[in-house]
């Protein structure tokens, strides 16, 4: 693509490049801006820049204590992390058999836990909720039906459809009741909860099994590297602790 001349400033060219190069500074915001109206706030942004920096010339900035100042500490930030850089780019890649290796010896690391689909119609009272239960059991009405038409719960629209959840993500005494029971059970004595009574349809069950590799590799490589950038980092730093004393006096 052309490198095509957007303004000058002062004889300084600002270029396409020049308005790429910021957009992609934004990292995620970049999308927001790129389109006519965000280049053009950019390109006027990095107008103003440019008259900004020649006026700094012109006043000669660069003489001033105060800027030299600024300057020496933006130096020593930048060789700093130039320094830690430097630092763990010698930490070894991992490789494809430690990642490997890795999800094959910590197997609880990588499993999903047990799971249930259940559906459950929530009244107020116990009386109402056993009431409820006899219509059903009689055949006089679905569990699917009785909850659209009792149920206070909004998922009573589902036909008080919960969908699929695992230990914990329910108040404790639903989430005990609802994995005791067997597949397609209701159960006869409603579970009373801070929220009112329930009769819980369990619809299905999953026991815990293991996540797929292809699923987690990328993770377990990431996390892999960064333990060993981090510990490039501390041997770097133990190492320099000795050439150079650090005597905390606070």
């Amino acid at each position: 693509m052309e490198n095509k001349i957007l303004a000058t400033v002062g004889g300084m060219p600002i270029t396409s490049a020049d308005v790429d190069e910021f957009l992609a500074s934004l990292g995620q915001r970049a999308q927001s801006y790129n389109n006519p109206e965000g280049r053009a706030m950019i390109l006027k942004q990095l107008i103003d820049s440019k008259l900004l920096l020649l006026d700094a010339k012109r006043n000669l900035y660069e003489g001033e204590a105060e800027f030299r100042a600024q300057l020496a500490k933006l130096k020593d930030n930048l060789l700093t992390n130039y320094a830690a850089e430097k630092a763990i780019a010698a930490a070894a890649k991992v490789k494809d058999e430690d990642v490997v290796s890795f999800y094959n010896d910590n197997p609880d690391k990588f499993m999903t836990g047990e799971s249930v689909n259940a559906s459950h119609i929530l009244v107020a009272t116990e009386d109402e909720a056993l009431a409820i239960y006899e219509k059903i059991a009689s055949g006089e009405i679905s569990f699917e039906d009785a909850a659209k038409e009792n149920s206070t719960c909004p998922s009573k629209e589902n036909g008080g459809s919960l969908g699929d959840f695992t230990r914990g993500q329910m108040v404790p005494e639903f989430d005990t009741a609802v994995f005791a029971m067997e597949v397609g059970e209701i159960t006869k004595t409603p579970v009373k909860t801070q929220f009112g009574y329930h009769l819980i349809k369990l619809n299905s069950k999953s026991e815990a099994k293991a996540t797929p590799f292809e699923e987690v590799k990328d993770g377990i490589r990431a996390m892999l590297e960064n333990e060993k950038q981090r510990a490039a980092y501390e041997s770097k730093i133990n190492q320099l602790k000795i050439m150079y004393p650090v005597d905390v006096l606070a």
